[in-house]
């Protein structure tokens, strides 16, 4: 949550920059406390299904940290493709610009995932990478018909979007709304010639963004929409186009939407949806991570180009099916302010920081890894476990997590009884 960190202000705000250093002076404990107690930076085998083995003392824990939200990242087709990929093309990398050589394989991926998407797809490495490229050609105004438009980030946008402030404050106005806050956005596009609104499809601590209203306002507006919808990709749509492009016909020229190939869709490396050839050319000739970086390595795309294929089976509903019944038996046994939303990212709250980090030490030693979440994560105050809930868990081990989350707050409750 970027407004808690020391730079960014509560409300809406011209701010461009960060703070780090009082940010590290401000969270530095709390990270000490969660590496001390062993829940942060954990190093791991992979095991079957939603359990991994830990490097240091050998036990299974289930794993409720991963962003994998239909199980799909072990899935022997994808692991084959990534295989099958390095050893026909007899190379892992090219350490080339993507403007100068491209693997044929790379095409065929783009080619393929456009057509899924029905948008034009330009890969990358990371979601971060696709940011990065984006938001400055945004702000250049070269999308917004030569008007540089006010960049207005969502207050809880993720920080590999929020990161880009002063960049791109560099180029043109910068602000900063409270969360979902449609009334001051429709204010500034009246107010100015161009708006590009920035903000997450699904929210990374839970939530998600208004896309009909969003929508309508583009409609009044012209608003410029930049959604990075890296948690909901594949998650909803008849081919797992995602929260976001699930509920729009057309992109148009005025929307772009990032996604990730490294969580729902079980692959790894970025994208971006684009609507118009124009967007395509600007991208593949002027973005910083196209013109000046290497793509995807070609297990990446063997391992996509597998996923891609999954996507057009029946399996893709079976398992968005598998994830919803996951996250209602959560909802269940374990209410949150998330509950009833068909999104699979669920905080549990605790509050105190240090006691969040003594519940998911508990857990861990208890066979269950959920992440600790403090500033600046979260508010100051807010901290609780973030529990990533997925089609590959079972019925008995949400079951197991959920009372065990129990016992430690009846624990904790005990303890702080007069």
């Amino acid at each position: 949550m970027k407004d808690h960190i020391p730079g960014y202000s509560a409300g809406r705000t011209h701010a461009a920059f960060r703070n780090t250093a009082s940010l590290i002076e401000a969270a530095a404990t709390h990270f000490e406390a969660a590496h001390y107690q062993g829940v942060m930076a954990l190093y791991v085998r992979p095991s079957e299904g939603r359990t991994v083995v830990l490097n240091y003392d050998g036990r299974q824990i289930v794993d409720f940290v991963r962003c994998s939200y239909l199980a799909l990242d072990n899935h022997p087709a994808i692991v084959a493709g990534a295989v099958d990929a390095v050893r026909s093309s007899g190379t892992l990398h090219w350490s080339c610009a993507r403007t100068r050589l491209n693997f044929a394989s790379l095409g065929e991926l783009e080619a393929s995932l456009s057509d899924l998407f029905n948008a034009k797809v330009i890969t990358y490495t990371t979601v971060l990478a696709a940011n990065m490229s984006a938001l400055p050609l945004i702000a250049s105004g070269h999308l917004t018909g030569g008007y540089k438009p006010v960049m207005v980030f969502d207050r809880l946008a993720h920080a590999t979007l929020a990161y880009h402030k002063g960049t791109i404050a560099s180029e043109t106005r910068v602000e900063t709304l409270a969360h979902n806050d449609l009334a001051d956005l429709e204010r500034l596009c009246r107010k100015n010639q161009a708006v590009a609104y920035i903000c997450d499809g699904v929210y990374s601590m839970g939530g998600s963004a208004p896309i009909d209203e969003l929508r309508r306002l583009q409609e009044k507006y012209g608003l410029f929409l930049y959604i990075d919808d890296a948690h909901g990709i594949s998650l909803f749509g008849d081919k797992g186009q995602g929260f976001a492009r699930s509920q729009m016909d057309e992109l148009g020229s005025r929307t772009i939407i990032a996604a990730s190939l490294g969580k729902g869709f079980g692959a790894s490396g970025g994208m971006l949806m684009l609507g118009t050839v124009h967007q395509e050319n600007l991208f593949r000739r002027f973005a910083v991570a196209h013109a000046f970086s290497a793509s995807i390595n070609t297990a990446s795309i063997g391992a996509a180009l597998a996923s891609a294929r999954l996507h057009r089976t029946n399996e893709l509903g079976r398992l968005q099916a598998a994830l919803q019944e996951r996250i209602a038996l959560f909802d269940a046994l374990m209410p949150t302010a998330q509950s009833g939303k068909p999104l699979p990212i669920r905080t549990v709250h605790f509050g105190d920081e240090l006691m969040a980090v003594a519940a998911a030490r508990v857990l861990l030693q208890k066979g269950f890894y959920a992440s600790a979440i403090f500033f600046p994560t979260v508010a100051r105050g807010q901290a609780g476990l973030r529990v990533c809930l997925t089609a590959g868990h079972s019925e008995e081990q949400i079951r197991s997590l959920c009372a065990e989350i129990d016992m430690v707050r009846d624990d904790i409750r005990k303890a702080h009884e007069p």
